[in-house]
């Protein structure tokens, strides 16, 4: 089948740079190598030793469909992710109303068919009230569930002691998790009201919604993680001291083993701090 044939490009690949080519057919990689001959019909780019990298996969973006579209739409998030590189996204389930069933979550594909502009997959939303719901939920049908272990919009935080326990021990897919401790987020915010009323200055927005906050509740994640050997993803750990609960290395170890518990970051984490 004709395909396309870039050659003499600058690679990256599995942890590799490397100059080379790089053929594909039928929206697959056919071959990657050094000096590949196009086959009949090929077109052939001339990359001039610019660089071709992977396409990127977002594993969490809030593209505010269904209920919240004044704020951006599947469509219209989704062609911005591709025009940056992104060729893959997972939506998170927070939506008007939340993804917190099957029916919920096959609607979210429908809204997608047609018009989403990547590959994709949408997250089943965990809460206090919704366990047979996550016990039920078909792995084919989203990449993990969100456990909001932190404060979240309608009732998707999930602070029940019993039920944050069952998700852990019964989740047919990857926890992905936002940590924040809410009782000591709130207990902080108190605080602060008392000395400035409504008109708390923003910058001690770090000393509410805190390190501690972080840590307690990521350590709690941790933990039930480990209790029922969970598949558990942390999302946009925030500090140092979290970071230091998770083993180093490489996502696969030379014995071949991955890892069960992994954790990300955010871009705006490592460039600014409470000085900026």
């Amino acid at each position: 089948m004709p395909g396309t044939l870039i050659v003499n490009a600058r690679l990256v690949n599995e942890g590799r740079e490397f100059d080379g080519d790089l053929r594909f057919a039928n929206g697959r990689i056919t071959h990657v190598g050094g000096q590949l001959s196009p086959q009949p019909g090929d077109q052939v780019i001339e990359a001039g030793g610019r660089w071709l990298l992977p396409g990127m996969i977002d594993d969490q973006v809030h593209f505010r469909e269904p209920g919240l579209t004044h704020k951006g739409n599947i469509a219209s998030e989704s062609a911005a992710a591709a025009a940056g590189g992104l060729t893959t996204f997972m939506d998170m389930p927070n939506t008007t109303p939340p993804t917190l069933d099957a029916d919920a979550l096959e609607a979210k594909y429908q809204l997608a068919a047609g018009r989403a502009w990547c590959n994709h997959g949408f997250y089943l939303g965990a809460s206090n009230d919704n366990l047979e719901a996550v016990r039920r939920l078909d792995p084919r049908t989203a990449p993990g569930i969100k456990v909001f272990m932190g404060a979240s919009t309608g009732n998707m935080l999930v602070d029940n002691p019993d039920t944050l326990d069952a998700i852990f021990r019964e989740a047919p897919t990857p926890i992905i998790t936002h940590c924040e401790d809410t009782p000591t987020i709130d207990a902080n915010l108190a605080l602060f009201k008392v000395r400035y009323g409504d008109n708390i200055p923003v910058e001690c927005h770090p000393d509410i919604r805190s390190r501690e906050a972080c840590l307690k509740s990521t350590q709690l994640a941790l933990s039930l993680a480990r209790r029922h050997d969970t598949r558990l993803h942390v999302l946009h750990i925030s500090t140092a001291d979290e970071l230091a609960l998770f083993q180093r290395g490489p996502l696969v170890g030379a014995d071949g083993v991955r890892k069960r518990i992994t954790a990300e970051t955010c871009i705006h984490f490592l460039r600014f701090d409470r000085g900026d």
